[in-house]
């Protein structure tokens, strides 16, 4: 059913959070490339001097994760990768712009503590240069919802002022590298609570997405996360 399901919705793209490009890097200001290699190396070793654990623990070989909690993260865009994971981080006491569900501090809030911004840019770069697994890939399961996600996602909801998540992520889901992730593939349970956490304001790093879900019933949520899984 899942294979089934995930052929069917080769057609459309859910505003997870747009990335802002991260200034010092992409403006050429004189600071270092990012180094894939030793974003490689990071992603793989980690560094345990540091308190740094290997990213592929969790997230999968190549950010093709099996996890259903722990979002896949190949071939999302270098800038959107850096910009969150930099959100995850305290900066100057203040809380991080990510936090995790119920006002909880994120699980990824250790992981990245000790984490340079050298570190950030190397290890987003080796992960946006990673070919997305496709019998890894997540795909959509839920027969009962397809209609009603897919409507969200083409059309949106007009009467609560939810746009079309197509019109930023693309109708196949491939986001907008620099601007928008790609949710095609991703874990639907991550979607969901990602789309939640914005409604909460648990995550508070994107106000639009926070007003979007803000309107998004849990039905709503639960029928697009599924459906946007699907889409390739």
């Amino acid at each position: 059913m899942k294979h089934m399901l995930s052929r069917a919705f080769v057609v459309s793209g859910l505003l997870l959070g747009s990335s802002i490009v991260s200034v010092g890097y992409a403006a050429g200001e004189g600071l270092p490339r990012p180094d894939i290699a030793k974003g490689e190396e990071l992603y793989v070793n980690g560094d345990m001097n540091r308190g740094i654990i290997a990213c592929v623990t969790c997230h999968g070989t190549g950010g093709n994760s099996t996890i259903p909690v722990n979002p896949s993260l190949a071939g999302q865009a270098h800038e959107y990768l850096s910009k969150q994971l930099a959100d995850f981080q305290s900066r100057d006491g203040a809380s991080p712009k990510r936090g995790g569900p119920d006002g909880a501090p994120s699980v990824m809030a250790p992981m990245v503590v000790s984490m340079t911004q050298d570190d950030i840019q190397n290890v987003s770069l080796y992960l946006s240069r990673q070919a997305v697994d496709p019998e890894l890939a997540a795909t959509a399961s839920n027969e009962a919802t397809m209609e009603r996600g897919q409507l969200i996602w083409r059309a949106g909801l007009p009467d609560r002022r939810v746009p079309a998540c197509a019109a930023c992520h693309a109708p196949n889901g491939a986001g907008i590298p620099g601007d928008y992730p790609r949710l095609a593939g991703q874990h639907p349970s991550y979607i969901a609570e990602q789309l939640r956490m914005f409604r909460s304001g648990d995550r508070a790093n994107n106000a639009e997405m926070h007003d979007i879900a803000d309107r998004m019933s849990d039905a709503d949520i639960a029928a697009v996360a599924d459906y946007a899984a699907g889409l390739r």
